[in-house]
């Protein structure tokens, strides 16, 4: 590897490993390219309502699908540096931000496509274009949510000391922001892009097969092939997309995230125990260029001269507010009170003439039944992982393994599943109600995974010796030792695994293989026909109550508990 102190003709000149390097990046050029051109063509010229089950074409899917999940994960970086960090930054801001956020995470994906795909249509008249943009926006809202709320938590959890010695540094909000509380953020953010990226891939069917009414308009990739499979009945169809999938996590996992993940290894600010890995091969290779290297560090050296820009007040200006801040909040609070009332009269308005009181009454109900699914799973998925998260996370050996075998199996899409679940409910009889309701695992067990072993990971080792010495075993270790630990990591897990079980539920209560069609009582099916036959009304009444019952839910349960978990279970 070249060394810094060569003289600068040797630093620059390329060598093998450059050659590879920029070939990929013409190879994906070249890709990104074709992949544009064919989203400008009219949608009746295109073969996108043709999809083809040979296995011959899924190199094109999987690299169609690929580019759409890529661009949904870079509007979601913007989404989130700027949304989760104005919340994070403004009090007031952030007391409706929030909330927001937790109705739009809970919020079922094809509730989102009965709106926007008229919107995204209608911007493009007669191009993929607007199909395209309808099913990147739609993957951009199973994977924005998530990394919101992991910026927002890191930026509300920056060390008391590490503010107090950006004080003393005298830095501006531009530069404390940029080389402290980013930084800070990282490993989180990285962490939780990995996990949106896999709840991207749960949801991608729906996103490339758009069914809403009379609009019917298959965008060629995975996810299509995989409704079309299951439409058809061809099992081996199914087992050819499981394939294309797994290359194509692995291919990213590779080049990319591995990568990211040992970067983001030196903002670990954590003291649990650690296990040094070795370099991914990528990054290895890219250490080994010249042209390639060279570039990075001139790159990196240019975002850290932004980063240090003093911009804003130094902390030692005097800052008088023009405005006293009672009297900002009197005003702030007045405004929420107006928008809510206007939004109150405007919604009970509209209600009473397009819904009955017996149809609102039994919508409840149906959000009821959900809610019942969703606390059930939750339950099993905690009973489950916690005991084996803690086990993974207590070695850093299996925690990495861990978390590649889970970032595989949090990708799976439900629909994969679809066919041994009908096909075993069908041939024993079974009530669909009861057994459809495991299909909602796959959208809630893996953040609690995720979570505990984080949790497990980061635990002190200090006290984990001091209990072997006091000889702590058995039920009274996890009474007193662990399962306190990692109370805040379970009930963040728990937090988003409700969400995703509540987005999870319109994907799981309507399951099809071939025209075999099993339905399960409750809001996601509910919500799913109504998307199908196009009927916005009931859409929109579903989406409603289904925002209502999970404001609820948090507010009541999940706040609370992170709360408590904060005060009483934080290592300080």
């Amino acid at each position: 590897m070249t060394d810094g102190s060569l003289p600068g003709n040797l630093r620059v000149r390329p060598n093998v490993p450059d050659l590879l390097g920029l070939l990929a990046i013409m190879a994906g050029a070249v890709i990104v390219a074709t992949a544009g051109r064919h989203m400008l063509v009219p949608i009746p010229a295109s073969e996108a309502g043709t999809i083809h089950l040979n296995p011959a074409w899924l190199p094109a899917y999987a690299v169609r699908t690929t580019l759409r999940m890529f661009a949904a994960l870079a509007a979601s970086l913007v989404f989130t540096f700027t949304y989760a960090v104005w919340a994070a930054k403004s009090r007031r801001a952030g007391q409706v931000l929030i909330p927001l956020l937790d109705i739009l995470q809970s919020v079922p994906i094809l509730g989102f496509l009965t709106f926007t795909v008229v919107f995204f249509l209608g911007l493009f008249p007669g191009r993929m274009m607007g199909a395209e943009l309808a099913a990147i926006f739609t993957i951009f809202t199973s994977q924005a949510w998530n990394m919101a709320f992991a910026m927002y938590q890191a930026l509300r959890t920056v060390p008391p000391d590490l503010e107090e010695a950006a004080l003393c540094f005298g830095l501006t909000p531009w530069q404390r922001f940029w080389r402290l509380e980013v930084p800070f953020a990282i490993p989180s953010l990285v962490w939780n892009t990995m996990i949106s990226m896999s709840g991207g891939w749960f949801m991608v069917v729906y996103s490339e097969t758009i069914t809403v009414g009379n609009t019917d308009i298959a965008l060629p990739g995975i996810g299509s092939y995989v409704g079309v499979a299951i439409e058809q009945r061809n099992i081996w169809a199914i087992f050819y997309a499981i394939a294309a999938m797994l290359a194509v996590i692995l291919a990213y996992d590779q080049l990319l995230f591995r990568p990211v993940v040992a970067w983001s290894a030196r903002f670990q600010t954590d003291e649990g125990t650690t296990l040094a890995a070795p370099d991914p091969w990528v990054l290895t290779l890219l250490r080994r260029t010249h042209l390639l290297r060279q570039a990075c560090l001139r790159l990196g050296g240019m975002m850290t001269r932004i980063g240090w820009l003093p911009l804003g007040p130094r902390p030692s200006a005097p800052r008088r507010p023009l405005v006293p801040s009672r009297l900002l909040d009197s005003a702030w609070i007045a405004a929420l009170a107006v928008c809510a009332i206007t939004i109150g009269w405007k919604t009970w308005a509209y209600a009473s003439t397009h819904y009955t009181a017996g149809q609102m009454l039994h919508v409840t109900m149906l959000g009821g039944v959900t809610l019942a699914r969703v606390m059930v799973t939750v339950i099993v998925a905690s009973l489950i992982w916690v005991p084996l998260g803690i086990w993974l996370g207590l070695s850093p050996r299996r925690a990495r393994r861990a978390q590649m075998a889970a970032q595989f199996m949090a990708a799976f899409p439900a629909n994969l599943f679809f066919p041994l679940v009908v096909v075993v409910i069908v041939r024993w009889h079974l009530n669909s109600n009861i057994w459809l309701t495991p299909l909602m695992l796959l959208g809630t067990q893996w953040y609690i995974l995720f979570n505990i072993v984080a949790g497990a990971s980061s635990y002190p080792g200090d006290l984990l010796e001091a209990a072997k010495n006091f000889h702590v075993r058995g039920w009274l270790w996890w009474r007193r030792v662990m399962l306190p630990g990692i109370t805040p990591y379970f009930i963040t897990g728990a937090l988003t695994a409700s969400g995703g079980a509540w987005n999870a539920a319109i994907a799981t209560e309507v399951a099809s293989w071939g025209d075999t069609t099993l339905s399960a009582n409750g809001l996601g099916a509910y919500i799913a026909h109504a998307t199908v036959a196009g009927a916005t009304d009931q859409v929109g009444l579903g989406m409603a109550i289904m925002a209502a019952f999970v404001l609820l839910l948090n507010r009541a349960l999940w706040r609370p508990l992170s709360n408590y978990a904060a005060r009483h279970y934080t290592f300080d």
